[in-house]
């Protein structure tokens, strides 16, 4: 190439980068720049000292000393372990060596010749090292440093192998896997609102005094369900309870807990009705993995009828499986015709005070019921349990015990009960007699809100109220509210007549529009349980608002139920006169436990809950005893019994709080109010 085309070469490129079109006459410098545009070096400002470029040169700053040290520390974990180790072995030489030559120089007993002095060093350093540290040939020397090497290299993998197989060990427990080999245990299937209920009632129950465990098994993490429970139950005591991971309807995840030596399995029902097809699957898991030998006790729950007969089938002839719905609309129906009498139910369900309980006593043989109840001073006898496991609820007081009977009782506990010779006393003067009972008229109750629950409810009050009576819905013109009125009305239409009045109920202006004062009763509802859905107890809690705002402005006393998931939300309802909360999953994960530890149970409570039989009722205290007087409980249980009941406890609207007290004293003496009311079990219609 020749010079003049060397010299071209920078003015061209000078021209197709900097020069602009029209331009090209002006002078240039020797790279091809304007000249007018190039200043003078004094005045060019260096960057690092530019102002309005502060972000540029934040950006474009060079790595610090610590980046880069911690960049090649990373480079080096990256490079294997045999590097790592490299690196390692110069860091520990680099310190220990020019520290033990200091300890060597600076020690008065040290050796004078230069040759000693490193030998000293050696050890010193091979002693830290564990490098054996031996002086002498070199032979010797690599001897000693090859066994200490093997020495370590063993310690080192021993030491690796063992906490490699117990963090494994570690992380296959936290991930739940592990099974549990234990016997007579209690096995908890499935995660749902019931299961802080169903746990918590389980650690307190008192049916013995030895050690217990029960093992969880649910589709969710073990970590989180241990987290959970720590918050929703606290302190166990001598009970363990055992997270395990895995699906219930799977037979080997099911095997991680143990069913088949369990003394009893309860299967939780999901929280959406919908899900009942997994209780059943789990029941099938659980007779596949059990088997029909030799069957566990079991007690499933289902929210849906219709999933019923096909859980009792899966579950065999042994099981009990409670209908959740069911249940629900029998204890709100009762509860809005005898305020209060949630209150009993949950007394006698949870095993924080007294509940029912079987007294197998050799000396009651021979003797009649009414002569065993006599003897009983602190626990109150309410049937008795024959040998082929049926239950005689408040049965007439001349029935014999036979010699495999027992006696069911409410009691603090098992251990509670003893027999005493002489009975209580009682104050003949203080009987009283109740009086005929009149007709009962036509009664008219309100229903705000609905659910899949209320056609149940509906029914309900229809087979409790006389003839004539009628029910108002007040609830949202949706299909299936339509649907399920028009249901009801053709079930019910001969006994009750059921009106529908379109609007919400959590409005103020459709609450007050039908007057309150001619209704009997309310019940309030809230919607169904819907993923991705507020809570239902939102709309409740509303609703129970605006009434409560209404029944200030009448000053009428109405009895009203409503109905809560929650519990929690019960706490922090506006509490009107004369209200009741039922909270159905809560009373349902209570009879669960209850029927688990004590099977004959399970006749007991469905008769109490049946609509004819024995029921619990809420008396005035004037049918069994004079009001205005002083006299003991024994008098109210003497005079209950001779008309044909038993009498449990008594509720007193003068005391603090709901005034409810479940088997007290025989000798317990008091000031009866004509506003008191006598708990008792007895037949006929509740009210």
């Amino acid at each position: 190439m020749r010079k003049e085309d060397e010299k071209v070469v920078p003015r061209q490129r000078g021209a197709a980068q900097g020069a602009a079109p029209g331009r090209t006459g002006e002078p240039r410098t020797a790279d091809g720049r304007p000249a007018d545009r190039i200043r003078p070096a004094s005045r060019i400002r260096p960057a690092s000292r530019s102002r309005s470029d502060g972000r540029t040169r934040s950006a474009h700053r060079g790595p610090t000393t610590e980046e880069r040290l911690r960049y090649r520390f990373d480079t080096v974990l990256t490079r294997g372990t045999a590097v790592l180790c490299g690196w390692l072995a110069l860091v520990c030489l680099a310190l220990v060596v020019p520290i033990s030559t200091v300890l060597v120089w600076t020690d008065r007993h040290t050796p004078a010749s230069l040759g000693s002095r490193i030998a000293a060093v050696w050890r010193n350093t091979g002693q830290t090292m564990r490098l054996g540290g031996e002086v002498g040939p070199p032979l010797r020397v690599a001897l000693s440093v090859l066994l200490a090497l093997i020495a370590l290299i063993y310690v080192s993998t021993l030491v690796s192998l063992i906490t490699t197989g117990l963090t494994d060990r570690l992380v296959a427990l936290n991930r739940g896997h592990a099974r549990i080999l234990e016997s007579g245990h209690t096995v908890v299937l499935g995660w749902s609102e019931q299961i802080p209920t169903v746990l918590s009632e389980l650690v307190a129950a008192r049916t013995d005094r030895r050690r217990r465990i029960i093992a969880v098994l649910a589709d969710r993490d073990k970590p989180a369900m241990e987290e959970d429970l720590r918050a929703s139950v606290g302190a166990t005591g001598r009970t363990r309870i055992l997270c395990r991971t895995g699906r219930p309807t799977d037979p080997a995840a099911l095997a991680r807990v143990s069913p088949a030596t369990a003394d009893c399995v309860l299967v939780l029902p999901r929280d959406d009705p919908r899900d009942d097809a997994e209780v059943v699957k789990t029941l099938l898991s659980l007779s596949a993995a059990v088997g029909e030998a030799d069957p566990v006790r079991v007690v499933a729950a289902v929210r849906d009828d219709r999933h019923l007969g096909a859980a009792r089938l899966a579950a065999g002839p042994g099981a009990t499986v409670l209908d959740m719905d069911d249940i629900a609309a029998r204890l709100l129906v009762d509860c809005a015709r005898q305020p209060g009498l949630s209150l009993v139910h949950q007394e006698l369900l949870d095993f924080a005070g007294h509940e029912f309980h079987i007294l197998r006593e050799p000396a009651l043989s021979g003797r009649t019921f009414d002569e065993a109840a006599r003897a009983c001073p602190v626990s109150t006898a309410v049937g008795i349990v024959h040998g082929d496991g049926t239950v005689a609820l408040n049965p007439p007081r001349s029935t014999p015990l036979l010699v495999d009977d027992a006696l069911l009782v409410i009691a603090e506990d098992e251990h509670a009960t003893r027999l005493s010779v002489t009975p209580v006393p009682y104050d003949p003067t203080a009987l009283a007699q109740a009086p005929p009972e009149a007709p009962r008229r036509p009664e008219r109750v309100l229903l705000l809100g609905w659910n899949r629950r209320a056609p149940r409810i509906a029914a309900r009050l229809a087979s409790r109220t006389p003839p004539g009576s009628s029910l108002d819905v007040v609830a949202e013109p949706r299909t299936e509210t339509l649907t399920g009125i028009r249901t009801v009305t053709e079930a019910v239409g001969g006994r009750m007549t059921v009106f529908h009045r379109p609007g919400d109920p959590t409005l103020s202006g459709t609450t007050e529009a039908p007057d309150p004062d001619r209704y009997d009763a309310v019940i309030v509802l809230g919607p169904d349980r819907r993923p991705g859905h507020a809570d239902p107890d939102d709309r409740t809690l509303v609703t129970l608002l605006h009434l409560r705002a209404g029944r200030r402005a009448s000053g009428r006393p109405l009895p009203v139920v409503t109905e809560m998931t929650d519990d929690r939300n019960r706490l922090i309802a506006p509490r009107l006169p004369g209200a009741d909360f039922v909270v159905s999953g809560r009373l349902i994960g209570l009879l669960m436990t209850q029927i688990s530890q004590n099977p004959p149970l399970t006749a007991v409570f469905e008769e109490l809950l049946a609509p004819d039989g024995n029921t619990l009722h809420l008396r005035p205290a004037a049918h069994y005893v004079r009001t205005g007087r002083t006299t003991s409980f024994a008098t109210v249980a003497e005079s209950a019994a001779r008309q044909g009941a038993c009498a449990i406890g008594y509720r007193s609207t003068a005391a603090p709080g709901h005034g409810l007290r479940v088997n007290p004293p025989k000798a317990h003496v008091r000031y009866w109010h004509p506003d008191d009311r006598i708990v008792v079990i007895a037949p006929g219609p509740t009210g």
